[in-house]
């Protein structure tokens, strides 16, 4: 992944909508449009392998639109122009972390020490119930 390449085209694809903000606010809520939603075509981004793109479309399948559009919207300042810097920055970090293929887990033996504390543990529940019980009378 290129997050160089991809950053630059999430700045040139990206379409912001504004709109007024819900919630306590005062005067300002009612008049101002702080409220940034972000639209960016997904099929737009460059700087992502096939495989990344795949893994992005089945993360975030449900903030993709049927248009192929990725959607984000932020209210959470009173100013549309931090409204609008948080969006980009939450929408290159969504992508970064979706698009992300973990390494594969590299199976191991359980270490000596653990496998004897394990059989220790066993054998004394195993004394524990022994001793609930009734005597063997003959």
């Amino acid at each position: 992944m290129n997050i160089q390449l991809l950053h630059e085209s999430i700045l040139s694809n990206a379409r912001f909508s504004f709109s007024k903000s819900g919630g306590p606010g005062g005067q300002n809520v009612n008049k101002v449009n702080s409220k940034a939603s972000l639209e960016i075509p997904i099929s737009l981004l460059l700087g992502l392998s096939e495989e990344e793109r795949s893994r992005i479309e089945n993360k975030l399948k449900h903030r993709i639109s049927s248009e192929d559009c990725l959607f984000l919207s932020i209210d959470e300042d009173r100013s549309q122009l931090i409204n609008r810097e948080r969006a980009l920055a939450r929408a290159e970090e969504l992508l970064v972390q979706a698009a992300h293929i973990p390494k594969k887990r590299k199976a191991t033996k359980p270490t000596r020490g653990s496998v004897l504390d394990r059989l220790k543990t066993k054998k004394q529940k195993g004394s524990i119930k022994d001793l609930r019980r009734k005597p063997i009378t003959d």
